[in-house]
């Protein structure tokens, strides 16, 4: 089946019709074909060639050749990020996969089809035909499909190209792509497919750890991420990329919870996902609990389940699977961060201002949302109807109270030590009086807190009468005072709550 296609960026369209105006043929081919074909904008550009790579350098100067399997990147200078590198590689054969990853033989060849049919699967296995000369925006491109790629995209399946066991034997990451794109695209793998997936599923464990950490992370960041870490675990691979996640399965809880330990948490990480949060918050609402199968105890007092230090000890599991998988200090550190203080205490009637310091300081305060944002996936995961009831909302407002800029002296220019110089005179209660008096100015006139207005200033408070100066101190405190009481009741009027 063949069917129209347009819409293609003019600087892509250029490198296909350069290479056919020099006696070449030029495909569009892989996933840009898919995405077209799915109305989608593609991620990146890729186009095939019965051109050698020297021969693509020599038309495309602004190029990088730097890969034994024929790879050209062709520079455009655009801000467009998924066109200032297009991958123009020649037609190829590939033999042998060693290793279950890399084909040991790459040897070019003159025909499409032999490259098509090297692909992994039907919908990745289609080409785009450009007209010769016709590079403009009313260019037309017959779509090349030898695999019923465009059918499969109808039916919204992954389909391998040829025999699965020999395309997973290739290339052992194909596993895991299979799940990501049906992540992705909101597909089911087709049942040969699946079959040869849970057969070869062990190769995982050859393929390096970096790789398996770009194909996860796009699942997790899919729209149906749990329905990705569920088809990792029906097939067999999630024992291979995160054994720990599967330790919750049939896992019953305590008397709060509605679902087992697996259930909880990929109804969490779902939540995350209906939020559009980011990567961070994703991965801690799905790895919050980790540790409660190691952490539970049957407590007799009670009648039920215990999981007593499932939070500490779960911020050292996620640390080390985060390691294992090659993520970055910077992701790890917070991730694990934000599954250690989870269980935070959130009792309003109970807690103080200063206890809710006391987190802000151990999450840090550029984190302290996104662990609410986890607490909110937490109690969605658990099968409440609401993300952020009256109790988390005033947690909230207490959270924006602790982190409120306070009014202090401090902001003054100058400073009780510097008072006591200017003015001659030993520490008392005189001080901090004329410190306050002339912080209630400068509240009113921010232009005045200079050190040189301010010594000024404060001179003439010390020739008052003790009297005077006290009634002045103590307007200035009830002033500041009324202030606070002011922001504060903005913060709590922010959040609904009293």
């Amino acid at each position: 089946m063949q069917e129209k296609i347009k819409k293609i960026p003019l600087l892509v369209k250029n490198i296909a019709d350069t290479l056919i105006k020099n006696g070449f043929e030029a495909y569009f081919v892989g996933g840009c074909v898919r995405s077209l074909a799915l109305h989608m904008k593609p991620k990146d550009w890729d186009i095939t060639t019965n051109a050698k790579p020297e021969e693509i350098q020599k038309l495309f100067p602004h190029s990088v050749y730097e890969n034994k399997y024929g790879t050209v990147g062709v520079i455009n200078d655009t801000d467009d990020e998924t066109l200032k590198v297009v991958e123009v590689t020649p037609y190829r054969l590939e033999s042998g996969y060693s290793d279950k990853r890399r084909p040991d033989e790459v040897r070019f060849t003159s025909n499409i089809e032999e490259d098509l049919k090297r692909r992994d699967f039907t919908v990745n296995a289609m080409a785009l035909a450009l007209p010769a000369g016709q590079a403009s925006d009313e260019a037309e491109y017959e779509l090349i499909d030898l695999f019923g790629g465009q059918n499969d995209l109808e039916k919204k399946i992954i389909r391998a190209v040829g025999d699965p066991n020999n395309r997973f034997n290739e290339d052992a990451l194909r596993i895991l792509r299979a799940v990501r794109l049906a992540a992705e695209l909101g597909f089911e793998i087709e049942s040969a497919t699946k079959k040869a997936i849970k057969k070869h599923a062990g190769h995982l464990k050859e393929i390096a750890q970096e790789r398996i950490h770009d194909e996860f992370v796009k699942v997790i960041m899919s729209d149906r991420a749990k329905e990705g870490i569920e088809l990792m675990n029906e097939t067999g691979m999630l024992k291979y990329i995160m054994p720990e996640l599967e330790e919750g399965i049939g896992v019953e809880q305590n008397k709060a919870h509605s679902f087992t330990v697996w259930e909880h948490n990929l109804k969490s990480l779902e939540h995350s996902v209906s939020k559009k949060w980011p990567l961070e918050i994703r991965l801690a609402a799905l790895l919050h609990d980790v540790a409660k199968p190691a952490a539970r105890r049957w407590g007799e007092e009670k009648g039920d389940w215990t999981f007593y230090g499932h939070d500490v000890v779960g911020a050292k599991m996620t640390a080390k699977m985060l390691a294992k998988l090659k993520f970055s200090k910077k992701s790890i550190d917070l991730i694990a961060k934000l599954v250690r203080y989870h269980l935070f205490f959130s009792d309003t009637e109970k807690i103080t201002l200063s206890a809710v310091r006391r987190l802000v300081r151990n999450v840090g305060p550029e984190n302290i949302w996104e662990l609410m944002n986890v607490r909110f996936c937490d109690r969605i995961g658990m099968g409440r109807p609401k993300e952020s009831p009256y109790r988390l909302r005033k947690y909230e407002s207490m959270i924006d109270e602790a982190m409120r800029a306070p009014l202090s002296v401090t902001a003054l220019k100058i400073d009780g030590t510097k008072l006591m110089e200017i003015l001659k005179i030993q520490p008392g209660p005189k001080i901090g009086q004329i410190l306050n008096i002339l912080f209630e100015e400068v509240l009113d006139e921010p232009e005045k807190n200079t050190a040189e207005y301010l010594g000024k200033k404060a001179m003439e408070l010390n020739a008052l009468d003790d009297k005077e100066l006290e009634n002045l101190a103590k307007q200035a405190k009830d002033k500041k005072n009324e202030l606070e009481q002011a922001e504060i009741k903005e913060i709590r009027q922010k959040w609904w709550v009293k």
